[in-house]
């Protein structure tokens, strides 16, 4: 299908209002687990949309490409934020899936306890409302076409550590993208723990028996490796699978990956549905997220990929310490992050994707 070009004589004469296009919309959620959940609705304007929940740290839940969901979505749905929900695996009782669940801001990992304190799974900043910043949208008459929502997540307590997330989540009308930009500051007045980890949710129909899970780089299977059939020497980790009675339940396997760059430092993964003609590309710099982690969970009902940059794979703080690579942000110290997330679609823009990755 031919896509029709945005052109200034459209601009000027055919539209009266840019929300026609495309841009940002904000709500509330009024049934269910995740009433009175605020979120907002981000248009593309070229078949890409998605859901920001701005309850949960500024997440994104739905993702849909024309008539194609991206995102894999648990039973737990989206469910109003649970700041004190961060002892053990309650962290399970709200992970809605969706296309993005941000992890940290101090902690990665299973639930563990030292004498730095109780940390539960993947940490607090997914169950913390953000206040908003700014919301800019795109006025195509003035020859802006992007569009953002900025806000601020504060993950802090009396007598800290306190440390504030501001993310913005942006892209340009007319153009198949997400651009996410971070940046972690430490406000209290002594040093703070610092792990982060982006767990995007990539599910069916992107995800399919066949579709091309891309990636490169050095792998090592995140357990032992007598426990795993898919992660070892000569599996075909690379390619999803039917679904498998084995992964019912908590059914799993993992691999902590150091990613391979291209020539400007830039790490890319992926996902390609070929029957759909569908590729789902994410881009992010080695130099700020040394990691990709990727969970394969192939259950009946419950199949999903993972595909996780992070500044570590999900040791936990104690082990990460242990290791001497736990980053400690001094007081007014900040760290950005920066990730891209690209749709690719037609024979010419996917084989150009599938390019970077040599058989």
């Amino acid at each position: 299908m031919e896509r029709t070009e945005l052109t200034p004589q459209h601009i000027s004469t055919m539209i009266a209002n840019p929300a026609q296009m495309g841009g940002i919309e904000t709500s509330v959620l009024d049934n269910g687990s995740g009433r009175d959940t605020r979120i907002a609705w981000i248009n593309t304007g070229t078949g890409l949309r998605y859901k920001v929940v701005i309850d949960r740290g500024m997440d994104i839940y739905d993702a849909f490409y024309n008539q194609y969901s991206l995102a894999w979505q648990s039973h737990v749905g989206i469910t109003a934020p649970q700041p004190f929900s961060d002892k053990g695996i309650d962290w399970l009782r709200t992970f809605g899936g969706g296309l993005l669940v941000t992890c940290g801001l101090s902690h990665v990992g299973g639930p563990e306890s030292d004498e730095h304190g109780e940390r539960g799974i993947h940490g607090l900043i997914s169950n913390l409302p953000a206040e908003i910043e700014s919301i800019i949208q795109p006025d195509p008459a003035a020859g802006r076409m992007e569009m953002s929502i900025t806000g601020r997540i504060r993950e802090t307590k009396v007598f800290g550590p306190s440390l504030e997330l501001r993310r913005t989540i942006s892209g340009t009308l007319g153009q198949p993208f997400i651009r996410i930009h971070d940046e972690v500051i430490n406000r209290g007045n002594t040093p703070a723990p610092h792990m982060l980890l982006y767990h995007f949710n990539l599910g069916w129909p992107l995800v399919d028996e066949g579709a091309d899970i891309l990636w490169q780089g050095d792998w090592q299977p995140r357990f032992d490796p007598s426990k795993h059939k898919i992660f070892r020497e000569g599996g075909n980790f690379r390619k999803c699978p039917a679904p498998l009675d084995s992964h019912s339940g908590s059914g799993e396997e993992v691999a902590f990956i150091d990613p391979a760059t291209n020539e400007s430092g830039e790490c890319v993964c992926g996902l390609h549905n070929g029957r759909i003609g569908l590729a789902l590309a994410i881009r992010f710099q080695k130099e700020q997220l040394p990691w990709l982690t990727n969970w394969q969970h192939w259950g009946r009902g419950e199949y999903v990929t993972g595909l996780e940059p992070g500044t570590h794979p999900p040791i936990g703080q104690a082990k990460a310490r242990e290791e001497g690579t736990l980053i400690q942000l001094a007081p007014g110290e900040s760290r950005t992050y920066d990730l891209v997330l690209e749709v690719h679609s037609g024979h010419e823009s996917v084989q150009e994707f599938r390019s970077q990755f040599p058989e």
